[in-house]
C-alpha cells in the first residue's frame, strides 16, 4: 500500500531496517541513511521550518515512495528502474564497501527520483515548478546537514574510508557524484521534465534512467587506482551487515518517532 503521510514512510523504512538486521541484508545500509533524512524532514515540518508544511510533506512522501516501491518490486522479482536495479544488485556482493552501497542508492534516488518527485508534486498541486524549488533546496540542505553524522558512523564501520579522499584531485566517479552536482542535475532534469506529457514524459524518464545507470556502474565498478583503494578499504571494513546497519540506523537528534 502506497504511503500517504511521512509517518507511514518512517514506518516503511523502519520495517526495511528491521528486516535487514534480522536477515543480514545490505539493503539496510541505504534504508538507514534515508531514515535519518526522513526523520529530519519530519522534525522540520513539526517545527514549522518550511514555507508550506503540507507541500513539503507531499514532496517527501512522493520522493520516498519511489524508493520504497522500487525496493518492493525488487523483492517481488519485478524490475524497478535500471538505476535501482543496479543499486539493489550489489546486496549480495560482499566485496562492495558500505560507501558504494550508499552512493549507488543516492545515485538512483537523487539523480533520477528527486526530479520526478518534484514534477509530480507540482502537477498534483497544480503549481508552477518554481514554487516547489524552496522545498527541493530544503531537502538538499537536510542531506548536507547530516553528512558529518553519517561520515562519523561510516568511519566507525570502515576505518580506512578516508583513503577515498586520496582521489579528490582526479576525475574519479566519487568526485563526479558530489552532492552539489547531483542536486543541480536533479533540478535541471525536473525543469526539462516539467510540462511534458504522455509518451514524451515517459521517454525522457527512460533516457535519464539510462544515463544514471551508466553513472552508477562507475560507482560500483571503479577502475585503476580507485579500484585498488576500494579493495584496501574493504579489507578493514566490518563484515557483519546487521551490525553495520545498526550503527547507521542511529539518529542523534530528537524526533517524533512513530510508535
Amino acid at each position: 500500500m502506497t504511503a500517504v503521510s511521512i509517518d507511514q514512510i518512517i514506518i516503511d523504512l523502519e520495517a526495511i531496517i528491521a528486516d535487514s538486521i534480522a536477515t543480514g541484508n545490505r539493503a539496510g545500509y541505504f534504508a538507514a541513511l534515508y531514515h535519518k533524512v526522513t526523520c529530519r524532514v519530519k522534525e522540520g515540518i513539526v517545527a514549522g521550518e518550511f514555507e508550506d508544511a503540507a507541500r513539503m510533506e507531499q514532496l517527501d512522501v512522493t520522493f520516498a515512495s519511489r524508493y520504497i516501491t522500487a525496493y518492493r518490486q525488487w523483492q517481488q522479482k519485478q524490475p524497478p528502474t535500471a538505476s535501482w536495479t543496479l543499486a539493489f544488485g550489489i546486496f549480495s556482493k560482499s566485496s562492495k564497501v558500505v560507501l558504494q552501497h550508499l552512493l549507488a542508492g543516492m545515485n538512483a534516488h537523487i539523480n533520477l527520483d528527486l526530479g520526478i518527485a518534484v514534477v509530480e508534486t507540482a502537477n498534483a498541486l497544480n503549481q508552477p515548478l518554481n514554487l516547489v524549488h524552496k522545498d527541493f533546496n530544503a531537502i538538499n540542505t537536510i542531506l548536507s546537514s547530516l553528512t558529518y553524522e553519517v561520515i562519523n558512523e561510516l568511519n566507525q564501520v570502515s576505518p580506512l574510508l578516508s583513503l577515498a579522499g586520496l582521489h579528490a584531485q582526479n576525475n574519479s566517479i566519487l568526485i563526479q557524484f558530489a552532492l552539489s552536482n547531483a542536486r543541480d542535475g536533479a533540478w535541471c532534469f525536473a525543469e526539462d521534465l516539467f510540462g511534458r506529457k504522455d509518451q514524451d514524459y515517459l521517454n525522457l524518464i527512460t533516457k535519464r534512467d539510462g544515463d544514471i545507470h551508466k553513472l552508477g556502474t562507475g560507482i560500483i565498478g571503479p577502475v585503476g587506482l580507485l579500484r585498488f583503494t576500494m579493495w584496501l578499504i574493504h579489507l578493514f571494513e566490518w563484515r557483519n551487515p546487521s551490525k553495520i546497519t545498526r550503527v547507521l540506523s542511529t539518529y542523534k537528534k530528537a524526533y517524533l518517532k512513530v510508535n
